[in-house]
């Protein structure tokens, strides 16, 4: 038995030295941490039980102790976060370049369904050189197995992918089809084809960084929803995300205790400018309304002229969007339409209900919008809202115009609940356009046409671009002090906390991608 017993630490001893010390010492030179040492940052102490130590590509002598790629490259197993059950594997680049082939994904494979049979999170820590080549087509069907869990999963338990080196070629796509993907600044990247093979196809001249680094995907592609610093501050930005998500899409997200703003909710009354047309920035809304003042923002730099995220209100999560004046007016654009449906889904997914800050003067126009299907991106936010059955309640803020109001959570899109601040402005178009168009013969008629117009645009401002118009219809249930707002909203909230709607039965829609 004693010889057995030394066997066996001697071989799980290997498996944890992954690819040895000169491997390890060049992971660190580049500032990053090993597979193992990402683990135990951030899964809680003493927490993570290790699945599959000892699978290996072609063992046929189990007393062969000489190991290959130990651990197959990657370590997958369980553990808890903050005290919660998360399912997670970490891709380890001192073994093969953490290089995926049959084993490794199927070592991922199993972590997944585990994940799925018990409804915990699942998270992918993705440092890796890509498909194992002399492993052909056997790494690409591992891939694929990946791929499918995937896809199955979405919708059932959260996923989070986290880059933390390389992620090239086919293995991008598994993080892709994931719900948030984490990115660490002048370490990580993601790219289709790198650089040389760009600079031999069509001859341009890129670096890894700047074709893939966290900034080109947190800010231009809006791949990637969360940049940070260092791997500390993403281990510590994931636990934070988290505490805002449940488990499955069967149970809540945690509840804490409620806290009142840290700022004070008289401020709410003077944050939105007399001058409808000067900008403000909505976030200092969304804080004096919130738990804390607490708001997680998702996609920070990607389509800033719209603001999602989540925070909390009476201790439990809620998710927000909000258009934001302060950027390009607050217009609903491709990457801004793309970003609100696809948050406005994923709240769905997992009963998150959802606030809508409306200020929006409709869509941006112009040629490049048009030509890259401004019509086509701009009806997912519409599918998004009406697809939706958590509790949904919508605070116009200021302008609500046209199309882009309905598009904004209105209540014809099943909103259950709209207000409206007394600043709102709710009709077809701003009053600048209307009026040139309804007192046309007016203002050419005019002595001063420039006087007249300024007196047409407040006139119309004054009789129907305004809350009360729509409230007399019951298109707005109620116009508001604003600082009234926290209190009304959680008021809501308790109210709509046991909504059930029906939909009719379907395989599932069409969604216009």
């Amino acid at each position: 038995m004693e010889e057995k017993i030394k066997l066996l630490h001697e071989r799980r001893k290997l498996v944890e030295a992954g690819g040895g010390e000169k491997r390890i010492a060049e992971q660190h030179s580049k500032g990053k941490q090993t597979a193992r040492e990402r683990l135990r940052e951030f899964i809680d102490p003493g927490s993570f039980i290790e699945l599959d130590v000892f699978v290996q590509t072609g063992l046929e002598n189990a007393e062969d102790v000489g190991i290959n790629n130990p651990g197959e490259g990657v370590v997958t197993g369980y553990g808890t976060v903050d005290g919660r059950p998360v399912y997670i594997y970490a891709q380890d680049f001192t073994v093969a370049g953490g290089s995926l082939g049959e084993m490794h994904a199927a070592k991922i494979c199993k972590v997944m369904d585990l994940a799925m049979k018990t409804g915990a999170p699942c998270i992918g820590l993705n440092d890796s050189g890509g498909a194992r080549i002399q492993e052909g087509v056997k790494a690409l069907n591992g891939f694929g197995e990946i791929f499918y869990r995937n896809t199955i999963a979405s919708g059932v338990i959260p996923q989070i992918s986290v880059i933390m080196g390389p992620c090239a070629g086919g293995a991008v796509y598994s993080p892709a089809i994931t719900d948030f993907i984490f990115m660490v600044e002048n370490t990580s990247q993601m790219f289709i084809t790198g650089p040389q093979v760009i600079k031999a196809v069509t001859g341009e001249e890129v670096s890894s960084e700047a074709l893939g680094g966290a900034q080109t995907h947190n800010e231009i592609s809006g791949v990637a929803h969360f940049k940070t610093a260092d791997e500390s501050e993403c281990f510590a930005k994931i636990r934070e995300l988290l505490s805002y998500l449940p488990a499955n899409n069967l149970e809540d997200a945690p509840v804490f205790a409620a806290e009142e703003p840290l700022l004070d909710a008289l401020e709410l009354s003077t944050i939105i400018p007399e001058n409808p047309n000067k900008p403000y920035d909505v976030r200092e809304i969304i804080i004096r309304v919130v738990d804390g003042s607490r708001f997680f923002e998702v996609h920070q730099f990607f389509a800033k002229n719209v603001v999602v995220g989540f925070a909390r209100l009476g201790g439990r999560s809620v998710g927000i969007v909000a258009n934001q004046a302060a950027v390009m007016a607050g217009v609903l654009d491709i990457n801004a339409s793309d970003k609100i449906a696809r948050f406005v889904r994923f709240c769905d997914c997992f009963n998150i209900p959802l606030l809508t800050f409306v200020d929006v003067p409709g869509y941006l126009p112009g040629v490049n919008q048009e030509y890259g299907g401004i019509i086509r991106h701009g009806a997912k936010v519409l599918y998004a809202y009406s697809e939706a059955t958590v509790p949904k309640i919508s605070v116009i803020l200021r302008k609500a115009y046209g199309g882009s109001y309905i598009a904004m959570s209105a209540h014809c899109l099943r909103a259950d609940w709209a207000i409206a601040w007394p600043t709102a402005e709710i009709a077809v178009m701003g009053p600048e356009g209307a009026a040139n168009i309804v007192y046309r013969k007016e203002i050419e008629a005019a002595e001063n046409p420039k006087a007249e117009r300024l007196a047409r645009v407040q006139e119309y401002r004054d009789l129907y671009s305004n809350p009360y118009i729509a409230a007399a219809r019951g298109w707005v249930d109620d116009i508001i002090d604003p600082r009234e707002t926290r209190s009304r909203l959680l008021k809501g909230l308790e109210m709509l906390a046991t909504k059930q709607e029906d939909r009719p039965r379907k395989k599932h829609g069409n969604i216009p991608l």
